[in-house]
């Protein structure tokens, strides 16, 4: 059984053990799952409301469309939570290679940098998906129902915090990679997708606490 299938209590013990897998890298996934489904939660308990369907057509298609663009996201995350675990799994295989002879020497590196680089591309990914899922969520924030700007402010939340761990194991990954090109062209590119976090989030945020008439 995959962990995505495995019950939640069952992944949460297995986080919380001495195994360094899963860890950070598959739980950041997780969380941008949970963004995401909350996001979508928000979406279903909208579109059939009579203020919601007193919108334009016009409005109304946007709307439908971005539930559909969060859950295609969705589906496209949920296997990282396993192919992040996965790729640790390679690194340290990759290190018990037999490291003896000078063939056994070359044949150990490849695989610890084919390994590591797999391990860098998976997280990259979930915070790319993620700061894609979160771009698209004004329609909801805007004509959502005002019922639920709670657990859409967690979706928002659970989301910022999928993309910044997710960056997190991607530099962790970077540390000792030798292509320095590689490494400044990932390190430019989380860089950016952090800024574009930030922003993103203290804004839809903004906008969360003014409907909850918090601000």
């Amino acid at each position: 059984m995959n962990l995505w299938q495995k019950p939640l209590f069952e992944f949460v013990d297995l986080v919380d053990s001495n195994s360094p897998a899963p860890g950070g890298g598959s739980c950041a996934a997780l969380m941008s799952t949970l963004g995401l489904a909350l996001a979508r939660m928000v979406g279903h308990l909208s579109i059939n409301k009579k203020l919601f369907l007193k919108h334009d057509k016009k409005v109304q298609k946007e709307f439908n469309e971005t539930l559909t663009t969060l859950l295609e996201l969705k589906e496209k995350i949920i296997p990282l939570i396993d192919e992040d675990t996965a790729s640790f799994n390679a690194i340290m295989a990759a290190f018990r290679l037999a490291n003896k002879t000078q063939e056994e020497k070359l044949l150990r590196s490849q695989e610890i940098k084919n390994a590591t680089l797999q391990a860098i591309k998976i997280p990259y990914q979930v915070a790319k998906l993620s700061l894609e899922a979160l771009l698209a969520l004004t329609p909801i924030l805007t004509y959502g129902n005002k019922q639920t700007m709670s657990d859409l402010g967690v979706g928002i939340l659970a989301l910022c915090s999928g993309i910044e761990g997710a960056v997190y194991n991607v530099l962790i990954n970077l540390i000792g990679f030798r292509e320095a090109e590689t490494v400044t062209q990932y390190q430019k590119e989380v860089k950016q997708m952090l800024e574009v976090t930030k922003q993103t989030k203290t804004k839809l945020l903004g906008q969360i606490y003014r409907n909850l008439e918090f601000a």
